[in-house]
């Protein structure tokens, strides 16, 4: 942790320094200097904060006015000696010492809200369910726990049993809905929408049974616990404009066309361009999105040169520049052949209606890619290597049971060669 240190130095000035914490002690970063008014000390705490500021970080719109903090200087140590000296002020008499009784986050609550407000969301009425999204933005924890959330922001929460009401309430009451058009007419007037992009996640419930809901699929976290899948729709800022909850066992690639056509649908929107990467979108995904006259950009990252370049490297070789990009054609249906004739040198222009079996690929070459690919797949060979030597044990799968120390697999559970032939 980085921070502004000020103390007091032999000449009485007061010095400003940026320093650290590092194995749980201060460390100074840099001195700035030392200051003998208090201007100077402003100047100096001024310089501090643009030191340790970071310029790549943006800056969300709280609509909080700053207070200018107020910077004294380190007092003088007194040495009172035997006799304390008179000084003629009015001696200063405390009960007891000081004492925290709450730290509420205010501020930032009012912060949050304010954003809610603009966004259009305080038209639902609920006040219950504002503090919910507010307690879940700050902490995602459980709905049980979001009452000491609320209360560290200050706030007197709702009842637990208010709490699950009020989600029943947002769902029969189409929340969801709602919100959704608010969010489509913020994005409307503030960005562009011809272009949106769809990803998927999981979330996991600590439950010991599954419901017609939350299901065991397949896990990124690997986990074996119920979970539901989500599906997300963002504009080309990020900015959310449909949300989908979808059963855990459900492919991620069978849930982007109902989250397309749901906000296709909700909006009356007839041309636009989805973005996602290869893991969500299959051949047929790709198939209904044309038909229903949709754009589409999959990207994925591939180590190994496809088929579609064969003509590239029977005419130009295989060497390639850093950032070198090269349009192709690629079958729709997989096992096809290619529209693509190798034998002649020119490249195709893909045209929709000139090759109706083929999309448009456009290939880009990274050399730090390619490094990085490289050494990742000498690493795992020389892995392998180690292994077969028996120079390093091979990693145990999970969830297979040992007796002593062998797996149920091994070749000393099985027959020899001989038995089985005989």
């Amino acid at each position: 942790m980085t921070f502004i240190r000020r103390v007091r130095t032999a000449s009485g000035a007061t010095a400003v320094q940026i320093a650290e914490y590092a194995a749980g002690r201060q460390r100074i970063v840099k001195h700035l200097g030392s200051a003998h008014t208090e201007a100077e000390l402003g100047l100096l705490l001024a310089q501090a904060r643009e030191e340790l500021e970071d310029r790549a970080q943006g800056v969300l719109a709280l609509h909080v006015e700053p207070v200018a903090p107020v910077a004294t200087l380190v007092p003088r140590p007194v040495d009172a000696g035997l006799f304390p000296a008179d000084t003629g002020a009015p001696e200063v008499v405390r009960d007891g010492p000081g004492r925290v009784v709450a730290t509420p986050s205010r501020v930032l609550f009012d912060a949050l809200a304010r954003v809610y407000a603009d966004l259009g969301f305080d038209g639902l009425g609920d006040a219950v369910f504002r503090d919910l999204v507010i307690a879940r933005v700050v902490e995602p924890t459980s709905l049980l726990d979001n009452g000491q959330v609320l209360t560290d922001l200050g706030l007197d929460p709702a009842s637990y049993a208010t709490m699950k009401r009020t989600l029943v309430r947002a769902g029969a009451k189409k929340y969801r809905d709602q919100v959704a058009a608010w969010c489509f007419e913020h994005a409307s007037r503030s960005g562009d929408i011809s272009l949106v992009l769809y990803d998927v996640t999981t979330l996991y419930f600590e439950a010991e049974k599954e419901d017609a809901l939350r299901k065991v699929g397949f896990s990124k976290e690997r986990r074996v616990d119920p979970q539901v899948v989500v599906g997300l729709l963002v504009d080309r800022n990020g900015f959310p404009l449909e949300i989908g909850c979808f059963e855990g066992e459900k492919a991620e690639t069978l849930t982007i066309i109902p989250i397309v056509k749901a906000f296709q649908e909700r909006h009356h929107i007839e041309d636009m361009v989805v973005v996602a990467d290869a893991g969500m979108l299959s051949g047929t995904n790709l198939r209904e999105l044309d038909g229903a006259h949709l754009r589409f950009i999959v990207g994925s990252r591939v180590t190994k040169a496809p088929k579609d370049l064969a003509s590239h490297f029977r005419w130009h070789g295989e060497a390639f520049t850093d950032g070198q990009v090269i349009e192709t054609l690629t079958p729709k249906h997989a096992g096809r052949k290619g529209e693509n004739d190798p034998m002649v040198k020119a490249e195709p222009a893909w045209e929709a209606g000139e090759h109706p079996g083929s999309w448009r690929a456009v290939w880009a070459y990274s050399a730090r890619r390619a490094a990085r690919d490289a050494k990742t797949l000498t690493l795992q060979e020389n892995r392998a290597k180690a292994v077969v030597a028996g120079e390093k044990a091979a990693r145990t799968p999970r969830f297979v049971k040992t007796s002593n120390g062998r797996r149920p697999w091994t070749r000393h559970h099985w027959p020899e060669r001989a038995d089985l032939r005989g």
